[in-house]
Parts: C-alpha cells; structure tokens; sequence
C-alpha cells in the first residue's frame, strides 16, 4: 500500500515536471521580441532545432547523445523565470542564481537518478566543462542567427537582424558549424544583393519616369 501511494506521489510530481516545462512552448524568445518581430519563436522551438543540429553533426568524435540532451535541458529554467535577455539589465550572477533556483526545483520533482542526470547536464552547460558542452553553445549562436535570418526572409527586410550576427563574430570553433555557417552566410548574402538590385531597379524605373514627364 506504501509502494502505491509513493508511486502515485510521483507521479503526481512527474506530471507537474511535464506542465512546467509545457510552459517552454508558450515562453517567446526575448530578443524577437524587443527587435518587434511578430510572431517570435518560443525557447522550445530554439532548443528543438539544436537538438536536430545534435543529432545531424557528422563528426564521428561527437557524443550526439550526450549534446542532444544539452540542447533540451539548456534552457529549461526559462519555464520558471522567463528568457532573460542582456538588455534586461539582469547581471550574470543573479541570472545564474535565478536559473539555479528553478532547475533545484524541477530537478526535485524527478526520481533521484533523473534528478541528478538534468541538474548536472544544465550545470555542464552552464560551466561549459566538457567538449560538448562547448559545441552545444555553438549551436545555441548558430540556431539564433538562422532563425534571425529566417525572421529577415520572412519580413523581406534584409540585414534588419544583423546586431545578432555580430554577437557571434569569434565564437564558431568546430569544422562542421563553420561549414554551415558558410552557407548560412552565402545565402543571406544572395539575399541582400537581389533586394539590393530590386531596390535600384525601381529607383532607376522611378527615376526615368519621372524624367519623361518633366521633359513632356
């Protein structure tokens, strides 16, 4: 009778977990937000695709399994305290200390293997102490900068984004992010070159027109 009544209490405390961290899908990313960008990704879809760029890295010395959980732990504590943006006038240590609270408080409601297994994942990354670690970061700056040049395409407003593009210059290390960076790069600078023409030509045709009526 004790077993069943310790299993449904935790239960019960799995499933309050699983409602907080539901709330990751309604916590929109901070920095679309000030930018006015309608419509801002929420820090679940961020911490999916760098789950998916996890799991697709081909570099063979990777522990995929290992950087996947990362990705999805990374930012758990947002569920509780929010995304706490630079801007927000927040300093890293209070961050720190908010962010410790909140992952102390969702740890606690898992079974105790679990509950040292996500705590000591989110304080990897936050201490940045494994070569994982350090590559999942990497991926955090590259999915904000393809997502900010998706919000570019998106609202046809090319280099609108570009202060998140140079927070990054410096910071991508390994072969495979550099690689689609590169692409990433030669893509958005297609784009900005065709706006670019597509601006000049109307202000040529503008131009021209206004010059055959003023000589008529």
């Amino acid at each position: 009778m004790a077993a069943t009544m310790e299993a449904a209490a935790g239960m019960s405390k799995m499933l309050q977990f699983m409602k907080l961290i539901g709330q990751l899908k309604r916590v929109p990313r901070t920095g679309w937000v000030y930018r006015n960008v309608k419509k801002p990704e929420s820090v679940s879809d961020h911490m999916y695709r760098m789950a998916m760029m996890s799991l697709t890295i081909t570099d063979p010395t990777v522990d995929k399994d290992r950087c996947i959980k990362l990705a999805l732990v990374h930012d758990m504590a947002e569920c509780i305290v929010g995304d706490i943006a630079p801007s927000d006038n927040v300093s890293k240590a209070e961050k720190h200390r908010r962010e410790e609270e909140a992952m102390t408080h969702l740890a606690g409601l898992l079974p105790e293997g679990l509950k040292q297994e996500i705590f000591g994942l989110w304080e990897e990354y936050e201490t940045q102490s494994s070569p994982e670690a350090r590559l999942v970061k990497q991926f955090d700056l590259l999915e904000m900068i393809l997502q900010a040049h998706e919000y570019e395409e998106l609202e046809g407003t090319p280099g609108r984004l570009q202060e998140f593009f140079d927070s990054t210059n410096g910071r991508f290390h390994h072969p495979d992010v550099l690689q689609l960076l590169g692409s990433l790069n030669e893509e958005r600078g297609r784009h900005t070159t065709k706006t670019d023409e597509t601006k000049n030509s109307g202000s040529l045709q503008t131009a021209g027109a206004v010059s055959s009526h003023s000589s008529s």
